[in-house]
């Protein structure tokens, strides 16, 4: 399992009682995490929390905010790079800091490639992994179906100090986008993905990761370019084996290009003691 350990200003305190105690900066925030099945009662350590989420008893939730100072609004770092957060509908933040893995292993691939690189981000969210890359000089695409997660990129662009540097923005549907890419013969060094178990497109197509998973990495298989460097998939979907995702990524990409295939759980250290909160699997490609 690859872990988080050098993001400053984020910290997973506590697990207790199907919650996570988490630190934003100076921000202590209590939020539900379905992977925290024991019944541990709450310590003294929650009692300083500046919010907290309520799942509902229909579905969903909402936050409870209990210090009324807190920020709508607030920034945390991660080494050189710096996010925009709030707290979001379904417990979410803007961020997902066990993804600072990933950013780490795509920023020295394209630091060491002694090259111009350009990369394709689907599902982008608010940009993670696009900044990562353009912070380190690629040239970046970055897909999202929502037109406000694409703003808050932009934002987080902005916040960077690197709207000056070439990246697009596209408001789509991911396999939508592909399709046509193909069909302008553009092509990346860089692939990566973080397609949900459901969602919905910019004209409310539906993804379901079982079945349009394999045929979007086939399609995207099209679009690397004749030396490229990575394929990475996230998932967070419990549906799917880091070997199926693997198969997938052998009966595609590894079809055309020589390199490896490697799955690895990600994961975020609890400071309280020795626990380990699994956040997800990353599955990728990597040339020779």
């Amino acid at each position: 399992m690859r872990l988080v350990n050098d993001f400053v200003d984020y910290e997973l305190i506590d697990l207790a009682h199907g919650d996570k105690l988490e630190r934003w900066g100076n921000i202590l925030l209590s939020r539900p995490d379905p992977q925290v099945i024991w019944n541990e009662e709450h310590s003294n350590l929650w009692k300083k929390v500046d919010a907290k989420y309520i799942r509902s008893n229909t579905g969903g939730g909402y936050w409870k905010i209990i210090n009324p100072k807190m920020p709508s609004e607030f920034t945390i770092k991660y080494r050189d790079l710096f996010f925009k957060l709030k707290l979001m509908g379904f417990k979410h933040t803007g961020l997902f800091p066990e993804q600072a893995v990933n950013w780490n292993l795509i920023r020295d691939l394209i630091d060491n490639s002694n090259r111009d690189v350009k990369v394709l981000n689907l599902f982008a969210y608010t940009g993670g992994a696009s900044i990562s890359a353009l912070k380190s000089g690629a040239r970046v695409v970055h897909v999202d179906s929502s037109k406000g997660m694409v703003e808050w990129a932009k934002e987080n662009v902005k916040l960077n100090h690197l709207e000056d540097r070439p990246i697009r923005f596209i408001v789509d549907d991911c396999l939508k986008f592909v399709k046509r890419e193909i069909k302008r013969g553009n092509k990346y060094d860089i692939i990566l993905m973080d397609p949900p178990s459901f969602g919905r497109g910019s004209k409310h197509e539906v993804w379901q990761v079982e079945k349009d998973l394999f045929n979007l990495i086939n399609l995207c298989s099209e679009l690397l370019s004749d030396k490229p460097i990575l394929f990475l998939v996230n998932s967070y979907s419990t549906g799917l084996s880091k070997t199926i995702i693997e198969d997938i990524l052998k009966l595609t990409v590894l079809k055309k290009y020589d390199g490896n295939i490697a799955s690895e759980e990600i994961g975020i250290s609890v400071s309280k003691n020795d626990l380990i909160l699994p956040c997800g699997m990353t599955t990728y490609w990597i040339n020779h």
